[in-house]
């Protein structure tokens, strides 16, 4: 039996538009927010719906309305028949949500460019802008964020319109549809010298990159711990076990350093100097949507004294990921309707490589977001109440 959620006409609706539509982090998306939506389970892992968020204008979870791109072609419900199988959605979960699952479904449009394509990346961008725009215009919607979750790039090479990666040409399609943008990937996306002018000119909020859900949200605590207890870390090495289609995608050397880079950037900012170690990547197919990280830490206390932590993490990425993509996806939607514009520092929180100048450390960033939905609470009453419903 399925579960659905009427909507009032007066509640604006929003529209979450996912790169990567058909991926295991998109389908979690999609599926939490419909079992949160029906009350089949509880918020666990969102922020904003913690108590610093109410009355700040957020979107509610019901009004949000999902598409994307993909070059898959499994459906929804397909693939989140398949997520409950290996454990990472509840069993039974995806045949109560089928009519949430179906109707993202029918929303997402093929991605590229594929095999075989032609089209430049002119073509290729007002195609993906034009699919965006009849998503928002077909379903009235007062605003629509593109959210990129598809599986890591290499680093971009060359900064020519011609140079664009798969990435990239999404988000210039955001942008060319008016639309705020999110990189939850260490992708280029926005940042490809060739977008520079777009961007700049485009008035548009815009968060990212790379979503911060495991080993790097570990480090930007225990970073700031180090320091701030004056305890000296001479190595900090790592390593990921991964499966699912991101253990195949970092497989790939250039796909591991970028998504590296921001690993080791949060070490050399929260420590005020870069410890010797290297992260390694390892692709293990048979985790499947599973990942474990272990990191080895030595460092010196009082009188030079050689200690060690060792920390191990084992997580789902997807449920690790989608309640973060739900909460950026209405933060940045609140911030697009406040008419906020430039890159949201403000949501470093969620990131390894956030944009703007923000800090590193995880206690510093949330203090930062907590302030950042009082503004938009101020802001909500200033102008006559805010959009905030209840489930």
């Amino acid at each position: 039996m399925s579960v659905s959620v009427s909507l009032t006409d007066s509640r604006p609706r929003v529209g979450v538009w996912l790169i990567g539509a058909r991926g295991s982090v998109a389908t979690t998306v999609v599926a939490g927010c419909a079992a949160v939506t029906a009350g089949l389970r509880a918020p666990v892992g969102m922020v904003t719906e913690t108590a610093p968020f109410a009355g700040s204008g957020l979107p509610a979870l019901p009004s949000l309305v999902f598409g994307g791109h993909d070059t898959l072609d499994c459906p929804l419900p397909k693939r989140a028949e398949a997520l409950a199988a290996g454990g990472v959605l509840p069993h039974g979960l995806p045949t109560a949500i089928t009519a949430e699952l179906a109707a993202a479904d029918r929303e997402i449009r093929p991605g590229g460019p594929l095999p075989g394509d032609t089209r430049g990346p002119e073509e290729l961008i007002e195609a993906f802008a034009e699919d965006i725009r009849d998503f928002t215009g077909r379903h009235g919607l007062a605003r629509t964020v593109v959210v990129n979750v598809a599986s890591t790039e290499p680093v971009a090479s060359g900064s020519g319109l011609s140079d664009l990666p798969p990435s990239s040409l999404y988000a210039a399609a955001a942008l060319r549809a008016g639309c705020p943008y999110v990189n939850f990937t260490p992708s280029t996306g926005l940042h490809h010298p060739a977008l520079a002018d777009a961007v700049a000119t485009s008035g548009l909020p815009y968060a990212g990159r790379d979503g911060k859900t495991g080993q790097t949200l570990l480090r930007s605590v225990l970073g700031p711990m180090f320091a701030q207890r004056a305890l000296a870390v001479r190595a900090w090495s790592g390593t990921n076990l991964l499966g699912g289609g991101d253990g195949a995608a970092l497989a790939d050397p250039a796909a591991a350093a970028a998504k590296n880079a921001g690993k080791e950037r949060v070490l050399t900012d929260t420590l005020g100097a870069t410890p010797e170690g290297e992260t390694h990547i390892d692709d293990v197919p048979a985790l499947g949507d599973w990942k474990t990280a272990w990191d080895h830490i030595t460092f010196d206390g009082f009188l030079g004294t050689r200690m060690t932590l060792q920390t191990t993490w084992q997580g789902c990425d997807s449920a690790l990921a989608a309640p973060l993509v739900l909460d950026l996806a209405r933060l940045t939607a609140r911030a697009h309707e406040a008419g906020l514009t430039g890159p949201l520092t403000e949501l470093a929180f969620y990131f390894k490589d956030p944009v703007g100048d923000a800090p590193s450390a995880l206690g510093a960033q949330y203090e930062v977001l907590t302030g950042f939905a009082e503004r938009l609470r101020t802001h909500a009453a200033d102008h006559g109440g805010d959009a905030e419903g209840a489930r």
